[in-house]
């Protein structure tokens, strides 16, 4: 798989700059390439490389039918996790995680459901039939669940991974995926503990274009995941047609060869019938014609007798 952006748009990006040195991890050692002044430098290679193991891996996941749910509340992230999100068709979350998202899946979708029901509400004759008071408390209630839901409104199933913006910041969302066997993939920057994704992304996860350059490779590696869906599902139908062709010209076949097989019987038995009949004609003019040879021979014989009477 060619490598999603090139190094060129990276540092244009700002993805190299790390944090403060006094506030790294230690654990993110091998993902530094040196310091520079007091700011961390990020190794750019270590980037390349997460960002084509993370694109091959979503493509992998959405190829298989499976939904990715990207997060990222920071000021700086919400923009770009929405817009990327809307474009790869994907739910995300950029206001706040609420505890038990995926872990209280059943309850979620049921305040989905509440959603649903307010705005059908809200936006129909309905509305008229409740006092203002109760028209306003539930227009609060429909913010509320507008503002923490709307973009998970379509997660109709438990997600095939999660994509996280800061892990540090999204403690809660990784957690939650973790304790249900749910991959999470994320941009980390050198106050991270890299122990906490299955798939890491080093870079700065402060800088809206760096974020905007993450966020861009994940969606675009959602649509191709999607497009092998789509291509795949599509030689699939190709081929059943095709097999349903096949079986039903066997059939075709078979039911005209088994017509040709009734026909030869038919033909057959019409034949010995009609053998049948000209024997047994056949018979009958012998019979005829012996009972006919008798008679003849029994007249002179009479005429002699009476003559010599």
């Amino acid at each position: 798989m060619a490598a999603p952006v090139t190094l060129r748009e990276m540092l244009d990006a700002g993805m190299h700059y790390g944090h403060h040195a006094s506030r790294w991890n230690p654990k993110m050692g091998p993902y530094i390439y040196g310091k520079r002044k007091t700011i961390h430098i990020i190794d750019l290679r270590q980037t390349m490389r997460g960002l084509v193991t993370a694109r091959r891996f979503l493509s992998h996941v959405t190829a298989g039918g499976k939904l990715l749910v990207f997060v990222g509340t920071k000021r700086q992230a919400k923009r770009a996790v929405r817009d990327e999100a809307v474009r790869s068709g994907m739910p995300f979350v950029t206001e706040r995680w609420l505890g038990g998202m995926l872990t209280n899946f059943r309850t979620v979708r049921s305040r989905l459901e509440r959603l649903l029901e307010l705005e059908e509400i809200m936006e129909g004759p309905a509305i008229e039939q409740y006092s203002k008071k109760d028209a306003s408390r539930m227009r609060r209630e429909l913010l509320k669940i507008r503002r923490n839901l709307d973009g998970v409104r379509n997660m109709d199933q438990i997600p095939g991974a999660v994509v996280v913006i800061d892990p540090r910041r999204e403690k809660i969302a990784i957690a939650e995926a973790r304790r249900l066997n749910i991959p999470t993939i994320g941009l980390a920057d050198t106050d991270c503990d890299p122990d906490m994704l299955d798939v890491l992304v080093p870079g700065n996860d402060d800088a809206m274009r760096s974020i905007s350059l993450v966020m861009r490779c994940f969606a675009d590696a959602a649509l191709e995941g999607k497009e092998k869906r789509i291509e795949r599902e599509r030689i699939a139908a190709e081929e059943a047609a095709k097999k349903a062709a096949e079986e039903a010209k066997k059939k075709a076949e078979a039911r005209a060869e088994a017509a040709r097989k009734k026909a030869e019987a038919a033909a057959q038995a019409a034949k010995a019938k009609a053998e049948a009949e000209a024997v047994a004609r056949g018979a009958e003019e012998h019979r005829a014609k012996k009972a006919a040879e008798q008679a003849a021979a029994a007249e002179p014989k009479t005429s002699e007798e009476g003559a010599s009477t």
